[in-house]
């Protein structure tokens, strides 16, 4: 019996050294991708592959994107004003595109810092609320 969309959003995989990676549901990657794609150009000037990679550092290796999801990404932050592009050469010569914040990208990061740390804040509540051991579901 093939496995449902909430079954396949749910496996654990295991990595090679047999700890458990949680595939994160496809909506929370989908709101969480540009307050992160904003965070880390606010760091500096940046490039598709080196965003994947500070993606996979920032979280510890449990966010693997891909070139598929983050360039979308990009063009629309581009589109909408968010980044900057600009061709340039990487150190071995090969044009390359970098990316950087603008002055409406870090009004947008602002407005979303904010917003997750209120979902943050409740999440954080109703797990202590959860785990504490006089808490019993209805």
């Amino acid at each position: 019996m093939p496995l449902t969309y909430i079954e396949l959003q749910c496996i654990v995989l295991l990595r090679k050294g047999g700890s458990p990676v949680v595939i994160i549901d496809k909506d929370l990657v989908a709101a969480s991708s540009t307050p992160l794609v904003l965070a880390i150009l606010k760091e500096g000037e940046s490039y598709g592959y080196a965003i994947i990679k500070r993606v996979g550092e920032l979280s510890s290796g449990e966010l693997e994107w891909t070139d598929g999801m983050l360039y979308p990404l990009l063009h629309r932050l581009e589109r909408n004003g968010l980044v900057k592009a600009v061709w340039g050469q990487s150190e071995t010569g090969r044009r390359r595109k970098y990316y950087r914040l603008t002055e409406a990208g870090v009004e947008q990061l602002n407005r979303q810092r904010r917003q997750w740390q209120v979902v943050d804040q409740a999440m954080r509540g109703i797990l202590r609320m959860a785990m504490a051991p006089a808490w019993r579901p209805a």
